[in-house]
């Protein structure tokens, strides 16, 4: 019988197209129409695997039958991988047209590595575009994911405010988990030319403002907040943000001023929350700035609010997405147009645009609430570009093609 759990494949010279080009282009991670969210469970003595695919072209290959190919890396940039698996398509299994898992013995993993999972062959994944999960002790020992009311993976690690989600664990059995809630925070990133001295020092202890118990598997919903969730007697803590804001769906004057502190001074937002009707001052404000056209108006709202909802699903973690560091730059910039790792470090690349062109370095600053996050590094010289972009903006000139 060819077939078996896992197909465990050795490396050898002959698989030189794994390792040709180290520098891997990791831009398609932050593109939501393609890129693939990757989360784990521990069930017992394997990690099981969940992937969701926005792209419709890997979509179809996964429905055709196509295998998954996994590869284990020592770090993000490493030129070989230790380790290449296939995964049949007997052994995946299938929630929806969208999302898939498997299981991966513990044993192949370690906490410090990198996996990548990619479709049909080894070079998939051995890409930028592939699935790549860095590999934390967490994401190798929680014992749950979250799930919807029909047992779908989420696969994020954020709800809205009153949304019925459960913590869907290995045993169907109920169990006890234990929620830990603490303040949200509203503090967006400073521009990227900011002083450390004028960022100000954030607190690093969070204060508890309450803590409730709940069972696993059983719908449930939360106010908005911070969250760590421990199920059961395990060490492990997990976070969570609830969000008060149903992301893409801009509702209030709130949620359509407030990230507009990338574009205007602190007076401008305060007339905007001061005007007779909040939500006609934001639509003049948009038109001012498209010098009366609407149509670039209707652009440069879609455009804007559109990386706002982009960046919440990117980055959200302990703060809204929008907020972080990287959230700044994909709101003001755009998409990074090439993206280069290694370990600790997120290299952001713009080129097209020869005004505001240039090289943004990202260290990671991982924690609880956010394992995943980066912190930019500040520098003086990106005055110029920051402003340049900020013009464009103003100037209704990032509605226009090319922009």
């Amino acid at each position: 019988m060819k077939y078996a759990l896992l197909l465990s494949l050795l490396f050898t010279w002959a698989a030189g197209a794994l390792h040709a080009n180290p520098r891997r282009d990791f831009a398609t991670q932050y593109r939501p129409e393609r890129r693939i969210l990757v989360d784990t469970r521990r069930e017992g003595d394997s990690v099981r695997v969940y992937l969701k695919f926005a792209n419709p072209s890997d979509q179809t290959s996964v429905r055709s039958g196509q295998p998954l190919h996994v590869l284990i890396w020592p770090s993000v940039d490493a030129k070989r991988p230790l380790r290449q698996l296939v995964i049949e398509p007997m052994r995946i299994k299938r929630f929806s047209v969208t999302t898939v898992a498997f299981l991966l013995p513990v044993s192949y993993l370690r906490a410090g590595w990198d996996m990548s999972v990619g479709i049909s062959t080894a070079e998939n994944a051995a890409s930028g575009d592939a699935a790549w999960l860095h590999l934390t002790p967490e994401s190798l020992t929680r014992p749950f994911i979250l799930i919807d009311t029909v047992s779908q993976p989420l696969m994020r690690r954020y709800v809205h405010a009153q949304e019925v989600f459960c913590i869907g664990t290995y045993s169907l059995e109920q169990t006890l988990m234990t929620v830990y809630r603490y303040p949200l925070s509203s503090v967006a990133a400073a521009p990227p030319m900011a002083a450390s001295s004028t960022q100000g020092i954030p607190s690093r202890i969070l204060r508890l403002q309450d803590s409730a118990v709940f069972q696993t598997n059983l719908g449930m919903k939360l106010p908005a907040g911070l969250f760590l969730l421990r199920v059961g007697g395990s060490p492990v803590r997990s976070g969570l943000l609830v969000e008060d804001n149903q992301f893409p769906e801009l509702t209030t004057a709130d949620e359509l001023i407030a990230p507009l502190i990338y574009l205007t001074t602190s007076q401008e937002r305060q007339k905007l929350f001061d005007a007779p009707d909040p939500k006609k001052a934001v639509d003049q404000f948009w038109l001012t700035v498209a010098a009366n056209s609407q149509p670039i108006a209707r652009q440069l709202i879609r455009t804007y609010y559109g990386r706002v909802a982009e960046a919440s699903q990117l980055f959200s973690a302990h703060k809204a997405g929008w907020l972080t560091d990287r959230g700044l730059l994909y709101l003001v910039l755009g998409p990074p147009e090439s993206v280069y790792r290694e370990a600790g470090i997120e290299r952001w690349v713009y080129r097209a645009d020869v005004e505001r062109s240039g090289t943004f370095i990202f260290r990671a600053k991982p924690s609880t609430f956010a394992p995943d996050n980066y912190e930019l590094v500040r520098r003086p010289e990106y005055e110029q570009l920051w402003y340049a972009a900020v013009e464009q903006w103003r100037k209704g000139r990032t509605a226009r093609p090319g922009r």
